[in-house]
């Protein structure tokens, strides 16, 4: 069973990570994890449009090799990009030297100052070990980025849209019931989530842009 909001004892154990950004303006922070993958990361691009909207996209390296056409669009519709490894790897079950070399190959591909663990999982050691080999390469960090050392982006707000036993209506519930004002809440740009993404993203835009909210990059 996952928790819908960050778990508390992971927030307690993780304290620099970031969960969630400053409570007091009305912005949210759309992610999207596991991209690009074809016609999922298109169905996302173009809704987002829709809704005059930006996101972050935390992307796989091995799928951004696979989709680069897709990849692209990402960047040219003004969004942001994320490392998540380049094969989805779970920090818990991997050994230091592998989960940070296999990271770094999907920086060789992001250039990027974001990154959020698969599964959320990831050691201390891994942390602090990601953080010296980011922070020593920063010149080779996009320029866009605001802030060049490393930010390990996690979230207070998880749909679930990964559940496949979760009815799309209530992966929808699960965002509008525990979204604020600053809330990081991660949808799956993947093929197992489709069903309930395509249900729930356009309504979760329409709700809270009715609602004076705006959708922002981190």
């Amino acid at each position: 069973m996952y928790l819908i909001k960050s778990p508390l004892l992971l927030k307690w154990y993780y304290p620099s990570l970031l969960w969630h950004k400053a409570r007091n303006e009305k912005v949210i922070y759309l992610t999207f994890d596991d991209g690009p993958i074809p016609n999922v990361t298109d169905f996302v691009l173009k809704t987002l449009k829709a809704f005059r909207s930006k996101a972050t996209f935390f992307c796989i390296g091995d799928n951004i090799v696979k989709n680069p056409e897709v990849y692209a669009r990402i960047i040219n519709d003004g969004h942001a990009i994320g490392n998540h490894t380049f094969n989805h790897l779970k920090g818990w079950k991997t050994d230091d030297q592998t989960y940070v070399e296999n990271t770094m190959a999907c920086q060789q591909l992001t250039r990027t100052n974001l990154f959020r663990p698969p599964y959320g999982r990831i050691k201390k050691s891994q942390i602090s070990k990601l953080k010296a080999v980011f922070n020593s390469q920063s010149p080779n960090i996009s320029s866009t980025a605001a802030n060049r050392e490393l930010q390990i982006v996690m979230w207070d707000v998880l749909s679930g849209d990964f559940d496949i036993n979760l009815s799309p209506e209530k992966c929808y519930q699960n965002v509008i019931k525990h979204t604020e004002n600053g809330s990081i809440i991660v949808f799956h740009d993947s093929l197992k989530a489709f069903e309930r993404l395509e249900y729930a993203l356009p309504k979760v835009l329409a709700y809270f842009t009715e609602k004076g909210f705006k959708f922002s990059t981190l």
